[in-house]
């Protein structure tokens, strides 16, 4: 049994028959009254936010999560299906469960978290930065690069991500899966 001493950052626990990962947490404390324990929560297993307080020592119902590598193999009506990468078993989970669906890339690698106890898959969880290849861009003009200045461009997959003006088709750039955000020009 944990109790709230026990919380830390990324911690999967069990509140009201739903998983929440603690996305952050802190302690108040005053003189009067006993140490409150306070964390903010992201729903694993549904799309809520939440913040919950404890009284300082109460137990917590943590969760053990395993985290496996599965290669992404093709999405279809029942979902989005994976393959362990060493027993080739392949599961298939709903979109809501993936945290970024429309980078996802055949062959790409990703980590899916399974709950211990019933060894269901929680969540996929994409690589932080990976590499495209831009489809469609507006020519960008040479000497554009002092201003901070953005354009749409479609890239592999489909999706629209706001890049620099000097940033042409065909070019490959990196991108941020969490914030879906340009971050660098790819050289080969």
């Amino acid at each position: 049994m944990a109790t709230t001493a026990d919380i830390s950052r990324g911690m999967i626990i069990k509140l009201d028959g739903s998983l929440y990962s603690v996305v952050e947490f802190g302690e108040n404390k005053t003189a009067r009254a006993a140490a409150k324990v306070w964390a903010k929560l992201k729903g694993v297993d549904n799309s809520r936010s939440i913040e919950k307080t404890w009284n300082s020592g109460d137990n917590i119902f943590p969760v053990r999560v395993e985290r496996k590598e599965y290669q992404y193999l093709y999405k279809d009506d029942t979902g989005y299906s994976f393959m362990d990468n060493e027993t080739f078993e392949q599961v298939t989970v709903q979109e809501a469960m993936v945290d970024a669906p429309k980078f996802l890339k055949e062959g790409m690698q990703v980590s899916v978290l399974f709950n211990t106890e019933t060894e269901q898959p929680m969540s996929v969880e994409l690589p932080d930065k990976i590499v495209v290849e831009v489809t469609y861009s507006e020519p960008g003009m040479k000497g554009d690069t002092a201003t901070r200045t953005l354009k749409p461009a479609t890239v592999e997959g489909g999706p629209t991500v706001m890049v620099p003006l000097f940033v042409n088709e065909g070019e490959k750039i990196r991108i941020n899966t969490k914030t879906g955000e340009y971050v660098e020009r790819v050289k080969e």
